[in-house]
């Protein structure tokens, strides 16, 4: 039995160290940062591109490029592109203590068919980006956001839809896994690009989820062959690493399926995003309990038979964000009475210290149970126009976000933190039954005496 665990082990440890991509993912923990709203528009992230425009009905990239003449669209992302996101970005991003970005593109950057509105342009700018990467020792993780028909519906996927229809047409599936060969041939020798995420946040919400999670499936193992094995007929294997989504089905579904396990499979990391406002549940949280949540998410990250990298997370705990929910769709923390987004959003300058202070302890108690228990994190997003909690760049200019050491020793984000935490809660001073015990008696004592 000894001699089989130790094959096991081995087996397990010669995949593993098969992939020799530019970053070593095996001893090294991924600190990175989305760089959101660039080459995918969200009207949180850049609302004053949308409310230029005069036209509510302009919800996302689709409708921007189809409900306003067309050179105006065009004029005003070729604009944004060249303005948003440029080399000092990547220069900051480095200096921060981060290795990793992650870089989200529509499809509509390689392929649009004769109905598609979108404006074409994007990947000028993507291969600037994986230049600048390359400038300032950053790895390059390239993201497929959003996929023809869209995977999930969201306004990220290009087109808000409630109907998302990719993974009903077969010419739908194969235009995106076109779009993953080309990426794979045109990076797999690359050191600064090394893996590539096959389709974001799918799929969700749709009339037929398991005929989607069918699809979806399949897309992974046709297009594991795409990144992993570029060549056709053979040749050499890449060692861009393959991402892929939970499609929202928890880790624990997906290890009980052996999706793309060893020791058929290697190269292999799942991305899973962590958000605390998107359900009422969350929205009721306090700021303790969101800390515990945070906290307790290493028991689900331990056991999970593949990598796992947590792609998309904030330390913002409220959907304050104008636009958060979707452009014309209002903010439930407010709405439906969870709290008051009086200077919970918007610019730091308005926030309070008690509000920074959490939002440090509520990135810290994610970041280190993200390293701990997972092979990193990649925080969403380094920048917005009017919304700071949910920024990066905000987070280590207002003080709530630190510098990282890139060393070993590293002590930020601390190790301890939830640890710490928990010792402090347990050894706070606390009530003995005693004291209860004789509050009740005074309690009585006082209201018999006076009444």
């Amino acid at each position: 039995m000894g001699l089989i665990a130790l094959y096991t082990v081995l087996l397990f440890a010669f995949t593993i160290f098969a992939v020799t991509s530019g970053f070593n993912y095996d001893q090294d923990t991924i600190r990175g940062v989305n760089l959101g709203g660039w080459l995918v528009l969200e009207p949180w992230i850049t609302p004053s591109l949308f409310d230029n425009t005069g036209n509510s009905n302009i919800v996302d990239e689709y409708t921007f490029c189809l409900n306003q003449p067309i050179q105006n669209a065009t004029d005003a992302l070729w604009k944004h592109w060249d303005r948003w996101i440029t080399e000092e970005d990547f220069k900051e991003i480095a200096e921060a203590g981060l290795n990793h970005v992650r870089l989200p593109i529509g499809y509509w950057a390689f392929d649009t068919s004769a109905d598609e509105p979108y404006v074409m342009g994007q990947v000028v700018y993507l291969e600037k980006a994986v230049a600048w990467a390359g400038n300032h020792g950053l790895k390059v993780i390239i993201d497929l956001h959003g996929v023809p028909g869209s995977q999930n519906g969201f306004d990220n996927s290009g087109q808000k839809t409630s109907d998302p229809s990719w993974y009903r047409s077969q010419l739908n599936v194969d235009r995106a896994r076109a779009i993953i060969q080309r990426l794979a041939n045109t990076y797999k020798d690359s050191t600064v690009v090394t893996a590539i995420s096959v389709m974001n946040e799918s799929p969700q919400n749709t009339r037929d989820p398991d005929g989607m999670l069918a699809v979806t499936r399949q897309y992974w193992y046709d297009t594991y062959q795409d990144v992993r094995h570029p060549t056709k007929g053979g040749g050499s294997q890449s060692n861009t690493m393959l991402v892929i989504s939970d499609a929202f089905k928890g880790l624990g579904y997906w290890k009980d399926s052996n999706l793309l396990t060893l020791p058929d499979y290697e190269g292999v990391i799942v991305d899973i995003h962590r958000y605390q406002m998107f359900e009422d549940e969350a929205l009721r949280r306090t700021n303790d309990q969101h800390l515990d949540f945070a906290c307790s998410q290493g028991a689900e990250l331990r056991n999970s038979t593949l990598w796992v990298v947590v792609g998309e997370w904030t330390p913002a705990a409220t959907d304050c964000a104008k636009y958060l929910n979707s452009r014309n769709v209002d903010s439930r923390y407010s709405d439906q009475g969870y709290g008051d987004c009086a200077r919970l959003t918007g610019s730091a300058l308005l926030f309070d210290e008690g509000y920074k202070a959490f939002l440090a302890r509520h990135w810290e108690a994610q970041a280190s149970t993200f390293e701990q228990y997972a092979k990193g994190w990649i925080q969403w997003t380094w920048k917005t126009e009017i919304a700071d909690e949910w920024s990066y760049k905000a987070g280590l200019k207002y003080g709530w976000i630190k510098r990282i050491e890139r060393s070993a020793n590293s002590s930020y984000p601390n190790p301890q933190f939830c640890a710490n935490r928990v010792r402090a809660t347990s050894s706070a001073p606390g009530r003995s039954p005693l004291y209860y015990a004789a509050l009740i008696f005074l309690v009585i004592f006082v209201f018999c005496t006076f009444l």
